[in-house]
């Protein structure tokens, strides 16, 4: 008898959509002795660094803490000496809350904005004028910082005093001014404070009401008011200020070097980003004096109020 031919059941295999590509084996690192050992020669360079300085710089001894005396300058961590610098120049609210958070949520917000593929993981990849993005945002913000923390300390009258002694020039700004020599500029201008304080304004601009009668109340009635002059210098310019430039910057950055698309943008607002950051912690690191008073760094002094040995 003839057997049945035999048929074989076929299963349908799901077919694959877009199979990953395996990594080829000279594209991996290994952690030892690859990372690890890069990571131990940097521990070793960072202690050596740490010893010397700790060797050749003599810093100041001061006493134990004491909460009954406050050092003048009372200063925050190196780290948080940049938030300390713009509580100098707006309100403290948005210094030390609305201004940190969005920097934060802004920068964690970058890799679901600039969501391309080009270039990634290659040194200024993803745009032909990277480098030259770079290096401009960072030059424009390091001025554009500097010239907007020296106009706040009133330091054009000094610039003033000293153009006018050409032959005392250096030695006038180095001392910040000559003592009964100073030409002043309009109130006004002489800093942002000026523009609340310089200018006469009408009484019923420092306390305008929120709400036309009195049934919110919050804390205390104060809260209800707003103060127009102080508004301006403390919330207006300053928003002014940090949403202005980057916008200015972009435009430079469009009009020098044609469209930046998302990838050129990131480039240019993370570098002043990071530039406006490095510079208010230097200002505020070796700029400031006692009162917060804005001096050469030989003329910062250690705190006074403490025993120094």
């Amino acid at each position: 008898m003839a057997s049945a031919p035999v048929v074989k059941a076929t299963v349908p295999t799901r077919p694959m959509s877009n199979p990953r590509a395996r990594r080829e084996r000279d594209e991996e690192v290994l952690v030892w002795p690859d990372l690890v050992f890069v990571e131990f020669i940097s521990a070793v360079l960072f202690t050596i660094l740490m010893m010397a300085l700790a060797t050749i710089i003599n810093p100041p001894k001061l006493d134990q803490a004491n909460s009954d005396i406050t050092p003048n300058p009372s200063k925050a961590p190196w780290y948080f000496l940049n938030l300390q610098e713009l509580l100098l120049h707006m309100h403290p609210a948005l210094a030390g809350v609305v201004v940190p958070t969005v920097a934060l949520i802004l920068l964690a917000a970058i890799p679901y904005v600039d969501r391309s593929n080009d270039g990634q993981g290659v040194w200024w990849g993803g745009h032909p004028k990277a480098v030259n993005i770079v290096i401009f945002s960072a030059i424009f913000s390091f001025i554009v910082c500097w010239a907007l923390i020296l106009y706040d300390n009133g330091t054009q009258d000094i610039l003033v005093t000293c153009v006018r002694q050409p032959d005392k020039f250096w030695s006038c700004i180095k001392e910040g001014g000559t003592p009964g020599e100073q030409y002043h500029l309009p109130a006004w201008l002489r800093n942002v404070r000026g523009i609340q304080t310089a200018i006469d304004w009408p009484k019923w601009t420092t306390h305008i009401p929120y709400v036309p009668f009195h049934a919110l109340k919050l804390l205390d009635t104060t809260f209800l008011n707003l103060n127009f002059p102080a508004w301006i210098v403390e919330q207006a310019i300053p928003l002014g200020c940090m949403i202005g430039f980057p916008i200015i910057l972009c435009l430079l950055l469009r009009m020098r070097y044609g469209p930046l698309g998302m990838r050129g943008t990131m480039y240019a607002l993370f570098t002043g980003f990071m530039t406006v950051y490095v510079v208010l912690t230097i200002s505020g690191t070796a700029f400031r004096g006692q009162g917060q008073e804005l001096l050469w760094p030989w003329q910062v002094h250690p705190p006074s109020g403490l025993g120094i040995d």
